[in-house]
Formats: C-alpha cells, structure tokens, sequence
C-alpha cells in the first residue's frame, strides 16, 4: 500500500475512534492484518500508534482533574512490568516473530470478543458492580487493581487490544464509585505508558514499521478530533451494537479459523 492509502487508513480509524471512544488497538489491527501486514507488524505497530493517539486525550484528562492518579498507579504496577516478563518470553523462548505469530493472531481474536462483550454489557457490569458492593468499596480495591493491571500487561502486549474497553471494565467493577469522567480518564492515562512500553518492546524485537507509523498518525490525529465532534449528533445507543457486531465478527475470524 502507498502512503496515502495508509493516510486514509489512519483517518478512517481515527475517526471512528473519535466517534465511540473505543481505542485503536480493536480496529486499527484488524485493518492491518486485512491489508497483508504480518502480525507482528501490524501489533508492534499498532502499540505505538495508540501511545501517541492517547496521548494528548491523556494530557486533556489531567487538565480537567479527571485522573485519579493513585489507581492509575496500582494499574501500572501490575501491567508495565508484565508487559516486559512478556516481551522478554517471546524474544528468548520463542525467538524469532514467526515462531509465535499464530499466538499474537490468536490473543487478537479472543481480545476482540471480550471488548464486544464489555461494549454490549458496558450498563449491566456498572449496575453490577453497584449492587455488589453498594455503599462500600471493594476490600483490597488496589492490590486488586495491581493483579487486573497485571493480566491487562500481557495480553495488550499479545494482542495490542485491550487498554481501552477492558481496562474502562476493570475499573467500573473495582471502583464502582468512581465517577465515570474519571474512570475514562485514568483509563487513558494508564494507556499511555502501558501501550508505550509494549510497543516499544515491540520496537526492540524488530515489529515496528516506522513508516506505516507515521502514515497511520498523519491521517488520524485530525479525524479523532473530526469523530469526537461529529459523536455529539449520534448517541452511543447507535454506535455501540454496530461496533461491538464487528468486533465479534473479527474476534471470531481471528482466534478460531
């Protein structure tokens, strides 16, 4: 592919990020993998291309006093450092990417239907989480926040998918009380050193196409902020089902067939 159709690839992404809020690594991998690009490529890729989208929303978030910085903190206690146990894994007991190339297309695919799942319930898991635990707040909400943080390490490093929509879950049932702009807010947050350190694990082991990377920025850096615009006219009610159908869709192609 050119640089411009990797341009409009990049914007075509961005935008529909914008519209929904559901991050790159759900949509931009999939693409990848759809235009030819090897696993490995497409997910190294794919983690530094949402580092640098998340970014400036990151930065936006703190602004406003809508990240809690002591959660983000026990999420990044679990996931950063197992993120490298995971890239050093593969680099030494797996060698080379086409060793485990089937694993990464894999963990994509069961990725894909768990974010679909927490799109379709995202209002059942937050009235859950409430009738739980009710006026009180998980015991050991942190440590737990650590363990999940963990768990969320390796499979973004696996599938670049991830840091978005589950971790948003993760935190509505281990923080019920949470409000929601901060619960977006320190998801992002979290994000951004999460998907920096896996795609750069990525780096080290060779998966990253610089050039892909900057084709795909050039192109969505504007359209998110287009999509954010545009999300205003058209409720999530909407967005949500068709997006969280592809996704399944996807998911299912990746992980079985």
């Amino acid at each position: 592919m050119d640089f411009v159709q990797l341009v409009i690839a990049g914007a075509t992404v961005g935008f529909i990020i914008g519209l929904t809020g559901v991050g790159g690594g759900a949509l931009m991998t999939p693409l990848l993998l759809l235009f030819g690009f090897p696993p490995t490529t497409a997910i190294g890729t794919d983690l530094l291309f949402a580092a640098f989208t998340k970014t400036s929303g990151a930065i936006s978030h703190s602004r406003m006093g809508h990240v809690d910085w002591k959660i983000m903190r026990s999420l990044a206690m679990g996931s950063l450092p197992s993120a490298l146990v995971t890239g050093l894994l593969l680099k030494f007991m797996l060698g080379h990417g086409n060793n485990y190339a089937g694993l990464l297309t894999s963990s994509l695919g069961v990725m894909l239907m768990i974010t679909a799942v927490v799109l379709i319930f995202r209002k059942q898991l937050s009235r859950l989480a409430g009738g739980i635990y009710e006026d009180k707040e998980p015991p050991h909400r942190h440590r737990m926040a650590t363990v999940f943080g963990a768990i969320l390490g390796v499979l973004v490093t696996l599938s670049s998918v991830g840091a978005g929509a589950i971790g948003t879950a993760v935190l509505m049932l281990l923080f019920p009380k949470l409000a929601g702009t901060r619960v977006v807010g320190t998801d992002i947050a979290h994000a951004v050193p999460l998907t920096f350190v896996a795609g750069s694990i990525h780096f080290a082991l060779g998966h990253v196409d610089l050039g892909l990377l900057a084709a795909l920025l050039v192109g969505s850096v504007p359209a998110i902020h287009l999509g954010a615009r545009v999300s205003r006219m058209l409720p999530n009610k909407i967005m949500n089902p068709i997006l969280a159908t592809m996704l399944l869709v996807l998911g299912l192609r990746y992980a079985f067939f």
